[in-house]
């Protein structure tokens, strides 16, 4: 059973900087890719990045491009989104989802939606300020 859990969401400024991880347990690191969804009050929920367990390779929804980027440490089994720049905008609960690769990447670069993702963790709260 795939089990996720979020951490590090927070209050921060504008322009301000949080990495989130996304401790994972029961993913197969041969193929199951992590991504990192956000849902906005109000909003559907958005594909922000997806990582492939298995090789490492990464996608980065245009939307957040050049301030977000994803990485994996395998020792600990945890994906980390790092989120610089930070807009009021990006102000959302944080969520990561495991399946099988082509689904996660499918959902991601879909941009908003109803992923059909197997598992969730619980999400975490980033807050903005302007």
């Amino acid at each position: 059973e795939v089990h996720l859990v979020e951490s590090g969401g927070g209050l921060v400024q504008t322009g301000g900087s949080l990495r989130l991880s996304c401790a994972a347990s029961g993913v197969s690191f041969d193929d199951h890719a992590i991504g990192w969804f956000r849902q906005a009050p109000g909003k559907a929920r958005e594909g922000l990045s997806c990582i492939t367990l298995s090789d490492g390779s990464t996608y980065i929804a245009d939307s957040v491009r050049g301030r977000f980027s994803t990485s994996t440490d395998s020792a600990k089994n945890t994906v980390y989104l790092e989120m610089n720049n930070l807009k009021p905008e990006d102000t959302a609960v944080y969520y990561c989802a495991a399946d099988v690769a082509v689904i996660v990447r499918l959902w991601v670069k879909s941009g908003f939606g109803s992923p059909d993702i197997g598992s969730w963790g619980q999400g975490t709260q980033v807050t903005v300020s302007s």
